[in-house]
């Protein structure tokens, strides 16, 4: 078994110090408000598109597998919508409740 030098051995406690010393400046720093807005902006638009998207890929690969050009791509199109809204309002309620 080799012996860790005593340089390693202090560079591997200053990272050790400055790793806590940085937890703890994040626990003391709270969130901005334009921060917290931004996160949650970015975070419903991301559950909105990303239902729409995947809606309308499926409805595409079963229009092109069962030969219905633009039908089950409405169809699917509108369910996608409806999962991205209701992906926001279960994120609205659990912040909600995180709040109270």
């Amino acid at each position: 078994m080799k012996k860790i030098p005593d340089d390693i051995r202090q560079m591997d406690e200053r990272i050790r110090q400055l790793k806590a010393k940085e937890k703890q400046a994040q626990q003391d720093k709270p969130e901005s408000r334009f921060a917290y807005a931004a996160k949650v902006g970015f975070r419903i638009g991301a559950e909105l598109i990303s239902g729409v998207i995947i809606g309308a890929g499926i409805g595409y690969l079963l229009d092109n597998w069962f030969g219905t050009r633009p039908l089950l791509l409405i169809i699917f199109l509108f369910l996608g919508s409806i999962a991205g809204f209701l992906n926001v309002y279960r994120f609205v309620k659990s912040t909600e409740k995180e709040q109270e």
